[in-house]
């Protein structure tokens, strides 16, 4: 078996956990140092035992009980996880390097935006630049993707009916009984706020002015160190070598419209206006450098943002418009926008923990009235612009045992989550024959290719 009978409850959580997991977190954060050596092989790919020390770590660090067999529990679905890439391409299952990209700069907006943006603070925590970690994180993040896809593929075809649901909840222990603390339901309605023209077109002169300096002789990474906005301004603006569908439409289109040396006029993105240096071109990559200015919101440009908001809180609170509706038509923020505004939680559920919200919207929620919407407020997005949101407080369920009246959803997707599991355990014991698994000795009492 893959391993003992007991042990066979690693489950697709312990496999969603290794998908799910920040790459950067895997790749980067570990402070500790660890000897390394390769502990398993499956087909031409290899688990290293840092590898396993730090998402054992990580494991840790998210609540995982420090047990003898948690190891064995990572160890299995690495193997099988590295199982899945070595069989994608004999089941034609495969991604493409723009959805790559995509995914990953979902992941770098998000390291920055825990720093605020500046990444001479990423530099110093991790010692590593933007695109050292852009590089380092590249086939991590792809790999994931494939073990991701992998899964769907194999389990594509399962659900869960009510009756087995309320099997799968008949059989746990109550004494066993997870205890969910406060859950609510809590939307979001995001607008950003766009700048008036006389602001957009005195930016566009500020970058032409730049351009023309540049022409001229001065420097554009000095200049790019002085007036640049975005976070590469303290490194000179350099973006390094990006694939293409890596960067945003406009910039892209930008770029690639330049030769080697030249500089662009200023191009508009949502991020704000960039002058584009390009310095070289290989394939399906190009190297550049770009000066950001972002053109500031007006007083007047935030009332209008504003008033707007609240006329559709008006709206909403007339019944006019449903909030999950306006949001789906109107908000901004693609997190949330396509959930009709609400936070979600892990299994895709709009009843979340209370802990799992940001501080700041706990503490706009604390304030409020279950069924109440919040006035419009004024805020930063993490794309650095000025916004106005309103937040809708649908329902809130005190602390309790999870119950099949309060928590079906959850209950439900536990069951579908345990079938899965199950079906890919068949899988890697009808499989694992067919592919060459070595597993170091030191890890044989784990029991995963016996």
């Amino acid at each position: 078996m893959f391993i003992k009978k007991q042990k066979m409850r690693m489950s697709l959580r312990y496999i969603k956990f290794f998908i799910g997991i920040s790459a950067l977190i895997i790749s980067i954060s570990a402070k500790s140092q660890v000897v390394d050596e390769i502990i398993a092989k499956v087909d031409n790919n290899i688990i290293m035992k840092s590898d396993l020390e730090k998402a054992y770590l990580d494991a840790l660090a998210n609540g995982a009980r420090p047990t003898p067999e948690l190891k064995c529990y990572m160890l299995a679905g690495m193997v099988r996880e590295k199982l899945m890439v070595a069989r994608s391409e004999v089941d034609s299952v495969s991604v493409l390097d723009a959805e790559v990209d995509m995914d990953l700069n979902r992941r770098i907006e998000m390291i920055l935006a825990q720093y605020n943006g500046s990444e001479e603070s990423i530099i110093q925590y991790y010692g590593k630049t933007i695109e050292d970690i852009r590089l380092e994180l590249r086939d991590v993040v792809k790999e994931q993707m494939i073990v991701g896809r992998m899964q769907d593929f194999i389990t594509k075809d399962l659900t869960v009916t009510p009756s087995e649901v309320k099997r799968f909840f008949r059989k746990i222990n109550p004494d066993s009984l997870p205890y969910y603390d406060m859950q609510v339901q809590v939307a979001q309605l995001i607008k950003n706020v766009e700048p008036g023209k006389e602001e957009k077109e005195k930016v566009r002169e500020q970058l032409i002015e730049l351009r023309r300096r540049i022409v001229n002789g001065e420097d554009f990474a000095e200049l790019a160190v002085k007036f640049s906005e975005g976070p590469t301004g303290p490194g000179g603006g350099d973006l390094g070598w990006s694939k293409r569908s890596a960067m945003v439409p406009e910039y892209e289109a930008g770029a690639l419209a330049l030769k080697p040396g030249e500089i662009s006029m200023p191009v508009e993105s949502k991020f704000g206006f960039h002058l584009i240096k390009l310095h070289a071109r290989r394939g399906n990559e190009y190297h550049s450098s770009h000066i950001l200015i972002r053109p500031k919101a007006s007083e007047e440009d935030i009332n209008k943002t504003k008033n707007f908001v609240d006329s559709l809180r008006t709206l909403i609170i007339n019944d006019s418009i449903e909030f999950e509706k306006a949001a789906r038509e109107f908000s901004d923020d693609e997190m949330t926008s396509g959930s009709g505004g609400y936070f979600l939680d892990q299994s895709g559920g709009t009843q979340i923990s209370i802990r799992e919200l940001d501080a700041e919207i706990y503490f706009a929620i604390d304030s409020m009235e279950v069924g109440t919407i919040s006035h419009p407020t004024i805020f930063k997005s993490h794309e650095g612009k000025e916004a106005v949101r309103v937040f809708y407080y649908k329902t809130s369920k005190p602390p309790h045992v999870a119950n099949l009246k309060d928590d079906w959803q959850k209950i439900q997707a536990a069951a579908l989550m345990e079938k899965k599991n199950n079906k890919l355990i068949q899988w890697f014991e009808s499989i694992k024959g067919d592919v060459f698994i070595d597993i170091d000795e030191a890890y044989h009492n784990c029991n995963i290719v016996n």
